[in-house]
């Protein structure tokens, strides 16, 4: 029997270029739609861009806030998607299925308190001379 590439097998083009965006979007507003952590990090997210605009940070401090907000919200996503995945697998509850499940989660919280730290480190000083300390 022939074997063939998975390279040979990959759509490639403009037509799949697009087809590719179309299914992100679907992915993001699915987790949008039902992932209630993804809410709660959208709004921070808008959030911290609020009070960047409000304090005027500067165009490497976006760049680093930037960087982490979308390492936090993309690790949601990939959370997400093993989530999907060992339901799709099983839904008792399997020693290894709530293996996967928490440490998912977990290297989202991990990813959620360095996003933290580094806003801490950006707006702290900013606040602090705000209120007058």
């Amino acid at each position: 029997m022939q074997q063939v590439s998975r390279d040979d097998l990959k759509k490639k083009g403009v037509k799949r270029f697009f087809s590719s965006i179309h299914n992100s979007l679907a992915g993001l507003f699915y987790a949008y739609r039902y992932e209630q952590s993804l809410w709660i990090h959208g709004i921070a997210t808008l959030f911290t861009i609020v009070l960047g605009v409000f304090f005027q940070i500067k165009f490497w401090e976006w760049a680093v806030v930037f960087i982490a907000l979308g390492i936090v919200l993309g690790m949601e996503l990939v959370n997400t998607a093993i989530e999907a995945a060992v339901d799709l697998v099983t839904f008792e509850i399997h020693p290894l299925a709530k293996i996967a499940k928490d440490c998912g989660s977990a290297a989202s919280f991990i990813l959620t308190l360095v996003a933290v730290l580094i806003c801490l480190f950006v707006f702290g000083p900013r606040f602090m001379e705000w209120i007058g300390v």
